[in-house]
């Protein structure tokens, strides 16, 4: 590993005996705030939870609390808390691959400060019992958590769920994820009723017609491994009905897990409309191609399936010019014996959590966009699309603040991941760039190696 010093311990911080809630001032920082129009090298000073100032370093400091706990970050990056728009929690029902503590452990270890966890658990978020039991796990986690309730009961797609006890249970948008609405009639209803309950929709894009039994990417190498292929118009089809149906009931979407160039071009086209879209993609669709999967890799499965050279390039220019909004892990644990099968048996999905950021530093390096949009495609935008609070260092706002070191060195290895799950891609490759401080409301939840509640 190299980078500056390792932070992995509260006891060697400058007032590390503290209270854990004692106040904390953050000094020699890069601080990268896009909704303040920030990038100065400064302080931060966090009291009762909330962002008291932010100033230059060359700037004479207010005299601070006896008890200010006091870390100098050596010029590491201070950015408004991220915020993961697109996770699996697992729990309730299937725990064995996750919990909500795990998750939110793992997530903290990530550098982010909130997820929103999708309703496809057993049972299905799809009523105020599960959105409460939900609420109520999340309170002994490590980042606060955000129920994304079902669009339809059971997830089945055929009659609406109850969005306006989800919304008062505390659910910040609905989605079937996992599986598409695929009748238009109750995805049109869906969009007008979410207005009613000031709720997001987040749209599942994909037409099971076309898709159905496909395991990869349909193309040569489809057709070299002998597997069954998922064509691009599967997503694209219905990326199409989806902003069609916005533009129509003008009520906002949001596209979730964009992974195909022309998914790319009808959204940028569909905004510049002014068709009220918002989009994400996952860090596995701007890295990877269909190549992991070959030797059958079924760590690299996944839905949709990874695209083409053509289509990252896409995915990155998408994320450059503003046409896609935030991007999300899709975080999606699974045990080993649900990965360690024939490919086509295997389960689709990859944890996602603590690796987004070094994934996402590699665009910055290679100049796809600046360090200002990253922290708007991973804070203020997931923030305001999710309509919760975050998104900047304003003085008065809530103290969730990330810490990066992007120097970092890394290999990523199965020993080190924090999720339950270790169905990574990525497990063995060197990466540059990870979380160092995690702060929720003001208090140090995650810090190197170190985990506190």
């Amino acid at each position: 590993m190299t980078g500056k010093a390792p932070m992995t311990s509260f006891q060697k911080m400058r007032g590390g005996d503290a209270s854990l809630d004692a106040p904390l001032l953050f000094k020699n920082g890069r601080i990268i705030d896009p909704a303040n129009r920030l990038d100065l090298n400064g302080d931060l000073f966090i009291e009762n939870g909330r962002i008291s100032w932010v100033r230059p370093s060359d700037k004479e400091s207010s005299t601070v609390p006896d008890d200010t706990r006091t870390i100098d970050l050596d010029g590491r990056w201070i950015l408004p808390g991220f915020i993961d728009m697109h996770v699996h929690l697992r729990e309730p029902g299937e725990e064995y691959k996750e919990t909500i503590e795990s998750g939110s452990k793992s997530a903290a270890a990530g550098g982010f400060c909130g997820v929103a966890c999708m309703p496809n658990t057993i049972p299905v978020n799809d009523c105020e019992a599960v959105t409460s039991f939900i609420k109520a796990r999340a309170r002994n986690g490590y980042c606060r958590v955000y129920p994304v309730g079902a669009i339809s009961k059971g997830g089945k797609g055929e009659a609406l769920a109850e969005f306006g006890e989800m919304r008062t249970a505390g659910a910040v948008a609905v989605s079937d994820d996992g599986r598409p609405v695929s009748d238009s009639q109750l995805m049109r209803r869906a969009l007008e009723y979410c207005a009613c309950h000031n709720l997001l929709l987040i749209s599942h894009s994909e037409d099971l017609n076309l898709s159905r039994n496909g395991v990869m990417n349909e193309g040569p190498l489809s057709t070299k491994m002998g597997l069954r292929g998922i064509p691009r118009s599967a997503e694209e089809v219905m990326v199409y009905r989806d902003l069609s149906l916005a533009e129509f009931a003008k009520r906002p979407v949001h596209i979730a897990h964009v992974s195909t160039r022309e998914s790319v071009s009808l959204i940028r086209r569909a905004k510049a409309g002014g068709c009220p879209v918002t989009a994400e993609t996952a860090p596995h669709y701007f890295t990877l191609t269909e190549d992991a999967v070959e030797g059958y890799n079924t760590r690299a499965k996944m839905s949709p399936p990874l695209r083409t050279g053509d289509d990252v390039e896409a995915i990155r220019e998408g994320l450059r010019d503003g046409t896609i909004d935030a991007i999300a892990t899709d975080h999606a644990p699974h045990s080993d014996f649900e990965k360690d099968v024939e490919f086509e048996f295997a389960a689709n999905g990859i944890i996602g959590l603590e690796t987004a950021i070094p994934l996402a530093l590699a665009l910055v390096r290679d100049e796809i966009f600046n360090v200002t949009r990253l922290v708007e495609l991973l804070s203020l935008n997931p923030a305001r699309i999710l309509g919760v609070e975050g998104g900047s260092l304003s003085p008065g706002s809530r103290a969730d603040v990330t810490v990066i070191d992007p120097d970092t060195e890394f290999v990523y290895t199965k020993e080190e991941v924090v999720s339950k799950s270790r169905n990574s891609p990525f497990l063995g490759s060197e990466l540059k760039g990870r979380a160092v401080l995690t702060i929720v409301g003001g208090r140090i939840t995650f810090c190197g190696e170190e985990f506190q509640r």
